[in-house]
């Protein structure tokens, strides 16, 4: 995943979570904004994994899994949407136990919810 396809100001996570709307799975939170000044632009995504996910070093490893998992459903997005993806606190022991694929399951059963 490209800089330019990623969200790091807080003033973009802020529109997203008080302007957007949000779906819920077992593990995870999505946070989805349709951008107005980019209609038809590449969607673009922020990360939030909270301290009680873990250590510094688990949370960076699962924001990495993440970040992996998003890029290869990224084509199931909306085109010019912002969205913030939120650990959710039990999703630390079972991404770091399981293959790839059962969190790319994860984010895709998001993904899906969400109607993107």
């Amino acid at each position: 995943m490209e800089r330019r396809q990623r969200l790091s100001r807080s003033r973009d996570f802020d529109a997203v979570y008080r302007k957007g709307r949000s779906v819920s799975t077992r593990y995870l939170t999505l946070h989805v904004f349709p951008r107005e000044d980019d209609p038809e632009g590449t969607p673009r995504l922020g990360l939030a994994v909270p301290k009680k996910v873990g250590n510094a070093v688990e949370r960076n490893r699962l924001k990495r899994r993440l970040r992996e998992a998003w890029r290869t459903l990224d084509s199931h997005a909306r085109p010019g949407c912002d969205y913030v993806l939120a650990a959710r606190p039990g999703l630390g022991d079972p991404a770091a136990s399981r293959d790839p694929e059962w969190l790319r399951e994860q984010v895709a059963e998001a993904i899906e919810k969400a109607g993107a």
